[in-house]
C-alpha cells in the first residue's frame, strides 16, 4: 500500500514538474531568481524530448507500482498521461520533436515577455 502511495505521489510531482517546464516563464514575473531553476529545467525536458529517452522519475514510478503488486507501465510518463488526454492516437518520434520544439518556442517568447515587463516597471 505505502509504494502504491509513493508512485502515486511520484506522479504528482512529476505532474508539477512538467507544468513548471512548461510554463515556469511565468514565475519569473514574480521570482526572477526561479530563472536559475527553471532554464535548466527547460533544457532536460527538450533534450528528453529530442533524444527520445524516458525521464528518469518513470522507471522508479514503475519500480514502487511492481513493489506494491501493480503491474508498471511501458514508455514515458507523457505516452501514459498526456498523450491519451492530448494525443489519443499515440506518440509518435515526430511528436516528441514537436514537443521538444514547442517547449522552446514558448519559453523563449515567455521569458521575451517577462523581459520586456521588467525592463517597463524600471
Amino acid at each position: 500500500m505505502l509504494h502504491r502511495l509513493l508512485a502515486d505521489g511520484l506522479v504528482l510531482v512529476h505532474g508539477l514538474w512538467l507544468v513548471f517546464v512548461v510554463g515556469g516563464a511565468l514565475l519569473a514575473l514574480r521570482w526572477p531568481r526561479i530563472r536559475w531553476v527553471h532554464i535548466p529545467a527547460v533544457a532536460w525536458g527538450a533534450l528528453i524530448e529530442f533524444q527520445g529517452w524516458v525521464c528518469p522519475l518513470t522507471p522508479l514510478e514503475n519500480h514502487l507500482r511492481r513493489i506494491g503488486g501493480e503491474v508498471g507501465y511501458t514508455g514515458g510518463f507523457i505516452e501514459r498521461y498526456v498523450t491519451g488526454f492530448v494525443y489519443p492516437a499515440g506518440l509518435t518520434r515526430e511528436i516528441q520533436v514537436v514537443l521538444g520544439v514547442g517547449l522552446l518556442v514558448l519559453n523563449v517568447a515567455l521569458y521575451g515577455w517577462v523581459l520586456h515587463r521588467s525592463r517597463r516597471r524600471n
